[in-house]
């Protein structure tokens, strides 16, 4: 077996590339397509509850896969920053079409603790974060027992966990910048 060279990334560079990749929309797009035309979701709301709960996964993919890596803080630190300035700038945009004042950072924290806290009471007693994340995500969506609100749930979050760590597997960071 050879073994496979790892790219060199600053942190500055990563944290673009993750923060990128949490707000692309690609993968929204597909997963958005295998849900049947009919339904009773408010498919506004899905799109909607789904970005967030993209940008907030990739976050949580920090935490949980570079959880040993001395970089861990500062990496996390600037990727919520350009989170909060990309909010900044859909904020102002939300802002300009509705004509009302809307902080699109907060409601990011707002869902973040709902998450969180349906992790830490976990009702069912699931031992995988997936079983929790689907749920809570059809909780958000205003669908809670929603079989396909749940599916498309998990399916956003097992994507966004593996992607970021499947990113990081093939990285070396340059500790020195």
């Amino acid at each position: 077996m050879g073994q496979t060279l790892k790219k060199q990334i600053t942190v500055e560079q990563l944290t673009t590339n993750l923060s990128t990749y949490a707000i692309d929309r690609d993968d929204l797009k597909s997963l958005l397509q295998t849900i049947p035309e009919k339904n009773d979701l408010n498919m506004a709301t899905v799109e909607y509850e789904l970005q967030i709960l993209r940008i907030l996964s990739v976050g949580w993919a920090i935490s949980f896969y570079m959880a040993q890596q001395p970089v861990k803080k500062r990496i996390s630190l600037l990727f919520w920053e350009e989170i909060r300035q990309v909010a900044a700038k859909i904020s102002t945009l939300l802002e300009t079409t509705s004509g009302r004042g809307i902080d699109y950072f907060e409601i990011l924290k707002q869902r973040l603790d709902l998450y969180v806290r349906a992790m830490q009471t976990n009702p069912d007693g699931a031992n995988e974060p997936t079983a929790v994340m689907g749920p809570a995500f059809a909780a958000a969506c205003n669908a809670p027992h929603d079989p396909i609100a749940i599916l498309v749930g998990t399916k956003m979050f097992t994507l966004c966990l593996g992607g970021v760590k499947s990113y990081l597997d093939c990285l070396e960071i340059e500790s020195n910048k």
